[in-house]
């Protein structure tokens, strides 16, 4: 077998590796790359094969990182199955259609600006924006979803089949080795971490031959999770008393739950101000459905709150707003603080939290509260490196807000959890390749990695290739 890495090499977006054997190639994931707008859009564009050639596509989770350029690959001419689990397909749904809706809006903003810019600058030039795909090409994506077992495994034809263990790292992730009868290839996909709200604990990795390995948190470690209310209390507390908003940038599928309910628990014990808190992403909406309908998926801290709730919802309370409807979205930019705005996407690169950060973090009452990794050259880095103006739709905003964070709620293990994942199929390992990681990260893992386990560790760049076995 073969395999070549064309995305989330050496950064942390734009998954996608593919697998060869003989004429036959699978893709293991399809992810959205982001970074800088011009090189994401080329990247997100233009895929290095031919659609058509690949076989079939299989899912490690949902997360736009690892499946939204699936409708792209459709529209360029693939059409086998795409492997998911049930949870992954129902998330899938919600999302490739939000990343779709949201690609239309934003050409359609950036088209009026264009035209005004037109009118009032004498040969004023700027090309035609247009989606990478619509809303049209996601519906055409989800016929394709073929059911894979959270745990258990597939006949993926020609030989080769997929076994599956739970990530842990959200909703119905896996972690999987690919098997054709001399070869095993492990795909951590995402590695999640223990003691998390709702998810539960990612399971130990089957044996495999050689290890395609996330590196996200290769350097660092994580906090202990004990802090993160603490941290939270402190944030909402002292922004409410000076009268601010907090935006948080989250991601719609994971973090905003896990928000919602944490902030549910500082509410009920007294701890924060019952002031509003308001869920403004219509992808978080649905998102929160499906994990109402996959509620035997959660850890048993959290279902044993479900059964506690009086009502019987852990992701809603009495301060609690969904926000669907656009006009309401804009009316919360017109409403004073103190108030709680959980909006996508995670790395402020698209969707309405945008449109409240322009409006936000000009005012130093207010607080950015970032709760996620975020990747480089995104507007998320940008604040978090707290630099003195960032840019917002091509205009540059003074960044007064307080800029706080929180690194405990990541889905991603660091690694002392990387290293402890890895040691139970650490000798039977022949190469470990890393994989969604900056290099920084990588090169440290890298290290320890080696250090520890004898193992020969490769660190990919976009277009390598690889012979296995």
């Amino acid at each position: 077998m073969e395999i070549n890495f064309w995305g989330a090499t050496r950064t942390v977006t734009g998954s996608m590796h593919e697998l060869r054997q003989g004429n036959r190639s699978i893709l293991l994931d399809c992810g959205l790359f982001q970074g800088r707008r011009s090189e994401a859009r080329d990247r997100n564009c233009c895929f290095p094969f031919e659609a058509r050639s690949i076989d079939r596509v299989v899912l490690s989770h949902a997360h736009i990182d690892h499946s939204g350029n699936l409708p792209n690959l459709v529209k360029q001419g693939f059409h086998g199955p795409i492997h998911a689990t049930p949870a992954t397909q129902d998330l899938c749904r919600a999302m490739l259609l939000d990343s779709a809706h949201i690609q239309e809006k934003d050409a359609e903003y950036l088209m009026r600006r264009r035209d005004r810019r037109k009118r009032i600058l004498d040969n004023y030039a700027e090309a035609t924006v247009e989606p990478i795909y619509t809303s049209q090409d996601a519906n055409n994506t989800f016929p394709l979803f073929k059911n894979l077992p959270m745990h258990g495994s597939e006949d993926l034809g020609f030989g080769l089949t997929v076994e599956t263990v739970e990530a842990g790292h959200m909703l119905g992730s896996v972690c999987m080795v690919l098997n054709d009868g001399r070869t095993r290839i492990g795909f951590s996909g995402d590695i999640g971490r223990a003691n998390l709200p709702i998810i539960r604990d990612p399971q130990p990795m089957l044996p495999c031959d050689y290890m395609i390995m996330e590196s996200t948190y290769g350097d660092r470690l994580h906090q202990d999770e004990s802090s993160v209310l603490d941290t939270l209390a402190d944030v909402v507390n002292r922004t409410a008393a000076r009268g601010g908003k907090i935006v948080v940038p989250a991601f719609a599928v994971g973090r905003t739950q896990q928000l919602v309910l944490l902030l549910n628990q500082l509410v009920m014990a007294k701890r924060i101000p019952s002031i509003p808190v308001f869920v403004d992403s219509p992808l978080a909406v649905n998102v929160t459905e499906t994990f109402r309908k996959y509620s035997n998926l959660f850890d048993a801290e959290t279902a044993k709150m479900l059964d506690e709730d009086a009502e019987g919802d852990v992701f809603g309370f009495s301060r609690l707003r969904y926000i669907r409807d656009v006009a309401d979205s804009k009316a919360l930019n017109d409403l004073r603080g103190p108030m709680i705005i959980i909006s996508a996407s995670g790395m402020c690169e698209a969707g309405r939290v945008i449109h409240h950060l322009r409006n936000t973090i000009t005012d130093p009452r207010n607080t950015v509260l970032i709760t996620g990794f975020q990747a480089e050259n995104t507007l998320g880095r940008k604040i978090l490196d707290k630099w003195p103006e960032v840019p917002i739709f091509g205009e540059p905003f003074r960044l007064r807000a307080e800029v706080a964070r929180i690194n405990e709620l990541s889905g991603h293990a660091d690694q002392r959890e990387l290293i402890a994942w890895l040691k139970p199929v650490a000798a039977g390992l022949k190469k470990i390749f890393l994989v969604h990681g900056e290099l920084r990260q990588q090169q440290a893992l890298k290290t320890v990695i080696e250090s520890t386990y004898a193992l020969e560790v490769v660190i990919p760049s976009r277009g390598d290739s690889f012979q296995l076995g």
